[in-house]
């Protein structure tokens, strides 16, 4: 006879990681903020390294739709030479 396995259900869309049963809390909560706006330098910078690069999801702990608009805030802060494109050598 063949064994059957034991199924668990799945929840919808969700991914368990190494650490998937911790509580990650989202910096974009933390910050206070409703929108990100490219004006804001001092929020901008806390999510740029200091070599001038914009920091990942994975490090940054936003959700898909606020790093997409951090990335949109800080290419106009750049073009308007608010940040720099590149950190300090």
């Amino acid at each position: 006879m063949a064994r059957r396995q034991r199924q668990q259900p799945q929840q919808a869309g969700r991914r368990r990681g190494r650490f998937g049963d911790r509580f990650r809390p989202r910096k974009y909560t933390r910050i206070n903020v409703e929108s990100i706006d490219y004006k804001d330098l001092n929020t901008l910078r806390r999510f740029m390294s200091d070599r001038g690069k914009v920091r990942s999801r994975r490090v940054t702990g936003l959700s898909r739709r606020h790093q997409q608009q951090l990335g949109l805030a800080i290419r106009r802060a750049r073009e308007l030479a608010l940040l720099p494109y590149v950190g300090e050598r």
